[in-house]
């Protein structure tokens, strides 16, 4: 893990997860990066697809929809290895190479990797799409001691997650639940679902940073399965 927290505030952490041919999700908590600086912003894209042309003479289109693509995330990071930031920090080019590991390549699956991004309200799911590095600031040899990294992600949803936001504007088949004291995400999705393990896609919609942390009187949204 590069960089050093001192808890003083939270920091984003992007972990590489796994999803099953089933569509279960598996985070890798050992096979991490947190950012040793916040991105100043990120941005978040979503795109609506409509079927292209219209019928022979008709004037004027009326875009019949077709689907709501993936969404994307994009940001930039800041890698310092001056020691302005921290004296505990790796080098930059270790820290971007531990940036690349845990983003990159997974032999075993022989693909992309997964990658999980949380940052206070935000938790995304999703795949880089691209990772631009520019150096910044060099020791007189020649070795970066700053670099800029832009990164951009497409996310992914489930097949568990798609049937829950494709339903969850059903009031008349929704759950509003109101947590309790000793209340746990798993327990509440089984308690709806019958299903504990649709936490990690509940966590999503509700816009949860960590799923163990639920406050009593805090209203959680469980949409119906299609």
């Amino acid at each position: 893990m590069a960089g050093l927290s001192l808890g003083l505030k939270s920091l984003m952490e992007i972990t590489a997860c796994t999803v099953s041919s089933d569509g279960t999700v598996s985070v890798d908590e050992g096979d991490s990066f947190e950012v040793m600086i916040n991105p100043n912003s990120y941005k978040f894209e979503t795109t609506v697809c409509f079927a292209k042309g219209g019928a022979q003479g008709e004037i004027g289109n009326r875009k019949q929809f077709k689907r709501i693509n993936d969404g994307k995330v994009s940001f930039d990071l800041i890698i310092d290895g001056s020691g302005v930031v921290s004296l505990l920090a790796d080098d930059v080019k270790t820290q971007i190479k531990d940036l690349a590991a845990v983003l990159g390549y997974d032999g075993s699956e022989h693909e992309p990797k997964h990658s999980r991004l949380v940052w206070g309200t935000l938790i995304f799911f999703g795949r880089m799409t691209s990772m631009t590095t520019n150096y910044t600031l060099f020791k007189p040899s020649g070795d970066p001691l700053r670099a800029k990294v832009s990164l951009n992600f497409t996310g992914f949803m489930t097949s568990q997650e798609e049937s829950l936001k494709a339903n969850r504007s059903s009031p008349d088949l929704s759950h509003l639940i109101e947590v309790k004291a000793g209340d746990s995400l798993p327990a509440l999705c089984y308690q709806v679902y019958k299903d504990s393990t649709y936490y990690l896609e509940i966590a999503k919609i509700n816009g949860l940073s960590n799923f163990r942390s639920l406050t009593p009187g805090q209203k959680l949204m469980f949409p119906p399965l299609a």
